[in-house]
């Protein structure tokens, strides 16, 4: 099924910007919860309130609802990584805004990530599954580029930095395993903590 139009009008464009964002986070929670398989279309029609039709008028179809939901995830982190590292600070700052960045993007989006994770196979072999691994490979690239530039400026030197980058990926990346609303720790604890490990491992 061919990807849906959106209007050209800016008025009815926003509303259907909206509108489509809103049934792909309610697609992202039952995903989340039941599975990609396990839900139906009228598993989505319920949640969204839209009919069949007016569902796919946002969708396509409910395959397309997957690479929807990790556009949503890897596009606006991604932007916000590069404006990050535009600006003029040392690495080890520009690590902590990066890292808290990542983490508040974590949060509003963590039902988008338990669904990128469990169900990624879906997808991985269609072409369209490309621009999801550049975003990825764009994203990894950014972090290492900080972590580098710290050892640049002298500020950092790591025994193994691809290890220790692979370690922060690894960490960051279950967080959605775990978070809660009203945890211990509020996200900016959290991604404080995992760079203070991470300077600490790399203190000169």
């Amino acid at each position: 099924m061919a990807d849906p139009s959106p209007p050209l009008r800016p008025a009815l464009r926003a509303r259907y910007d909206r509108r489509q964002h809103e049934v792909v986070s309610a697609a992202a929670r039952l995903f989340a919860e039941r599975g990609y398989q396990a839900t139906s279309i009228g598993d989505l029609t319920e949640a969204t309130g839209l009919a069949a039709g007016g569902l796919y008028h946002y969708i396509g179809s409910k395959e397309q609802l997957l690479f929807r939901i990790c556009d949503e995830l890897l596009e606006p982190l991604l932007d916000e990584a590069r404006t990050i590292v535009a600006r003029d600070a040392a690495a080890a700052e520009q690590l902590r805004e990066l890292l808290r960045a990542w983490l508040a993007h974590i949060e509003r989006h963590r039902f988008h990530m338990l669904v990128f994770a469990q169900e990624r196979h879906v997808i991985a072999h269609d072409q369209r599954w490309q621009k999801v691994r550049r975003q990825r490979k764009d994203f990894v690239q950014i972090l290492d580029e900080v972590l580098a530039r710290g050892e640049a400026e002298g500020t950092l030197a790591f025994a193994d930095r691809r290890l220790l980058l692979l370690a922060l990926l690894g960490m960051v990346n279950y967080v959605p395993q775990w978070l809660r609303p009203r945890g211990r720790l509020a996200v900016e604890q959290i991604a404080d903590g995992f760079c203070d490990l991470i300077l600490r491992a790399g203190a000169p």
